[in-house]
């Protein structure tokens, strides 16, 4: 009520013209159901008890517009909304533009503090054994090229064929003669995709493909045979575990197993704020938290969103996401950073790298023992680390050398450097300016701290 009363909505159905058809006979107003969908998850209804809501409840026809005796809309109503919503990555739109109208009433604002954290999110789709994958990726295959190429079937199934892929895949927990069987399934698979061209082929298909290419290969004698973890099977996290989700995938966290996606949900977390708003959702594979960081901070800033304060979990914090995000948005980002890997930290023993003593004026660091470094490595793909190696002739003859490093090689020290480099993420000034600066007696470096 709150929102239709000061926002007229948070929808205008022009803001959904391009899904919908030109011809064709009037429809509902798109606005409308994108609505419901919002009450529908806030209050944890069903499609038929939203339905329901919107015809009886007087609270809903108020936020959205309608009149008492409006008789509503049907429940399969909502549904082909949303699927119509999901196609080619369209539901961000809605998002950004109600996050618009919040932001110009108020409700919002940039540079705030936002808080992040994910959530598992369950595939619909059954567990299956690798056996019971290749046979029904071959069963979705076959029931896809019924109808778009079913010439193409006339010659390859048979008797035999029909009874392997007839009905839906249900094997016992312990089957009989399962490496036969999946030998089997595997030269059925490959025999229909060489019958089926590549422009004819469906997701379904291609689907099939991808589940060959981790689960099979052929030895130097053209033979197929199944992939083992030494013949190259990727890991479960990579495995496709359904033909019908190609995008699904294994995860584990802690004591956690499930099969599915990560849900990051960002909301604001200001102390004097009225209510908590989410300003960005991002589905993903189970992968780390840390590779959907930067999304985030690239649809905030799209939205001008982005928040002053980012509080996370440790999952989504390392130290080159720390200096990225104040780096490239001005975003502190708050939370946990992971302790150090190194044996010595672990084990309590030997030197760390707080034993060291490192000087940038020189650009070298001193070992315990007072030995000095050789080299000064300030690379783009180390950034934001600096790395002072030490050569083998002053780490060898070292008798601490067990307590300071177990390699072959000698000593490596990786830190965060006190200052940038004077080129360092700093855009090169027009040559006018040079000059001006060579007229000054100014050095670039001069410059570049004197502006920072």
């Amino acid at each position: 009520m709150w929102v239709r009363d000061r926002l007229d909505g948070l929808w205008d159905d022009e803001d959904f013209v391009c899904r919908y058809p030109r011809d064709g006979r009037p429809g509902l107003s798109p606005a409308q159901p994108a609505t419901v969908c919002v009450l529908q998850f806030l209050l944890n209804l069903s499609a038929r008890q939203a339905a329901e809501a919107v015809r009886c409840r007087i609270n809903f026809k108020y936020a959205l517009a309608m009149e008492l005796d409006d008789p509503g809309f049907h429940h399969s109503v909502l549904t082909d909304f949303r699927d119509r919503l999901s196609q080619d990555d369209r539901a961000d739109q809605p998002l950004s533009l109600a996050m618009d109208r919040m932001r110009l009433a108020g409700l919002v604002k940039e540079r705030g503090r936002q808080r992040t954290d994910s959530t598992q999110v369950l595939a619909a789709a059954r567990e299956l054994t690798r056996l019971e994958l290749v046979l029904e990726a071959v069963r979705a295959a076959l029931e896809e090229a019924a109808t778009r190429a079913p010439e193409i079937l006339d010659e390859l199934v048979d008797a035999e064929w029909a009874v392997r892929y007839c009905r839906p895949v249900r094997l016992p927990s312990r089957s009989s003669h399962p490496v036969t069987r999946l030998k089997q399934a595997g030269t059925d698979a490959r025999r229909l995709l060489e019958r089926l061209p590549p422009h004819q082929r469906g997701p379904r298909a291609e689907a099939l493909r991808q589940i060959m290419v981790q689960n099979f290969l052929l030895d130097t004698r053209g033979t197929l045979r199944p992939r083992t973890e030494k013949g190259g099977q990727p890991k479960g996290a990579l495995r496709i575990i359904s033909p019908y989700d190609r995008e699904a995938r294994r995860a584990i966290r802690g004591n956690t197993r499930w099969s599915g996606y990560l849900v990051h949900v960002t909301e604001t977390c200001d102390a004097d704020s009225r209510v908590n708003l989410i300003t960005d959702i991002a589905t993903t594979a189970p992968t780390r938290d840390t590779e959907a960081l930067p999304g985030i901070h690239h649809r905030l800033r799209d939205r001008r969103l982005l928040p002053g304060q980012h509080l996370v979990d440790g999952g989504y914090v390392s130290i080159v996401l720390l200096d990225r995000s104040a780096r490239d948005h001005q975003v502190q980002l708050i939370g946990t950073v992971k302790a150090s890997g190194a044996w010595q930290r672990k084990e309590q023993t030997g030197f760390t790298r707080d034993d060291f003593t490192i000087d940038f004026d020189r650009r070298r660091v001193t070992c315990p023992n007072g030995q000095t470094s050789r080299n000064w490595i300030e690379a783009p793909a180390m950034a934001p680390y600096t790395a002072a190696r030490f050569h083998p002739t002053q780490c060898n003859p070292c008798p601490d050398r067990p307590a300071c490093t177990r390699g072959t090689s000698a000593r490596t020290v990786n830190f965060l450097a006190s200052r940038a480099p004077a080129h360092a993420h700093s855009p090169r000034p027009p040559t006018a300016f040079l000059k001006y600066l060579d007229s000054r007696s100014l050095s670039w470096e001069c410059w570049w701290r004197q502006g920072k």
